[in-house]
């Protein structure tokens, strides 16, 4: 269960002995290209956690392909939890990522009110480059600003923090002022952590991730960075946020996950690069789960 420490000094979940943390996992799920529920299942079951998927949409490739059929569950959800709810089923977290309608909104926070003591983690997975994803409406990106109030970890990129706070996206060249502007907005909108990832300045190599907490230091923005390798990989930001939320549920402090993300990410990729069609396939994360696995020890 969650201890309701929402400082960034302090782990957010404490692990008790033997007992396996039941973790929801709404994501999408694609049947080609890694990324969303085919990511963070194996990723959080690596970190010896219970994940029950709860599938926002099934799709048969993810959308940087250029041909993609998309099958929206939004009819079924309701169905689905009512399921679990007559089976008495408890979570200790709730992990949110790509939706496929503006109701699915309402469908996450109905588990947030059935399962009140369940840390709340929301990548808000919208958009990147300064571009929504293709399959996300005006209506869609309003209705993820509801999954703000209340986040323990929001973990959006610069373009998603965009999209929520309505600070115009100036790219990923930015200072840590235009960073904090957008995380103090956050925090104002009642995320508890803030995690604003992929600030690049031209002419490094290195990709900088700014953490905060409401109840820290007036929630100034920390920098963990971690090495930037020349290339681009799709399925990077849910590697990230399931390597963060592993390591949150393993008794990290956020700072720390936030570390251990970042080089899990980059470890994934130097191995996605020796891969064919690396480019589209979605990023291989299968070699580096030992990673997440000696989180346990």
């Amino acid at each position: 269960m969650s201890n309701g420490i929402s400082s960034s000094e302090h782990p957010l979940y404490q692990r008790k002995g033997a007992y396996i943390p039941r973790i929801a996992a709404v994501h999408d799920m694609c049947g080609y290209g890694k990324c969303s529920l085919g990511v963070a299942i194996p990723v959080l079951s690596a970190a010896g956690c219970d994940v029950c998927p709860v599938p926002t949409s099934l799709f048969s490739a993810h959308t940087k392909f250029p041909v993609f059929y998309m099958h929206d569950t939004t009819p079924i959800l309701s169905d689905y939890l009512d399921a679990w709810q007559q089976e008495g089923i408890e979570l200790d977290g709730i992990y949110s990522g790509f939706l496929g309608s503006a109701e699915q909104v309402a469908i996450i926070q109905r588990l947030y009110r059935e399962h009140p003591q369940a840390l709340r983690i929301v990548d808000p997975v919208m958009g990147d480059g300064g571009s929504k994803y293709p399959t996300y409406t005006d209506e869609l990106c309003e209705a993820m600003a509801g999954l703000v109030d209340g986040a323990d970890v929001l973990t959006p990129n610069l373009t998603e923090a965009s999209i929520l706070t309505g600070i115009p996206y100036e790219g990923q060249d930015v200072d840590v002022a235009f960073v904090q502007r957008n995380i103090d907005r956050l925090l104002e909108m009642g995320a508890k952590t803030v995690v604003v990832k992929g600030v690049v300045h031209a002419g490094e190599q290195i990709i900088r991730n700014y953490l905060a907490a409401a109840d820290v230091d007036d929630g100034r923005a920390t920098e963990v960075s971690s090495e930037l390798l020349p290339y681009m990989l799709h399925g990077t930001g849910d590697l990230f946020a399931s390597g963060l939320t592993a390591a949150i549920f393993c008794g990290r402090t956020l700072p720390e996950a936030v570390a251990f993300a970042g080089e899990l990410v980059r470890d994934a990729m130097r191995v996605t690069r020796e891969q064919p069609d690396y480019e589209v396939r979605g990023v291989s994360f299968e070699p580096v789960l030992g990673k997440v696995t000696d989180l346990l020890r």
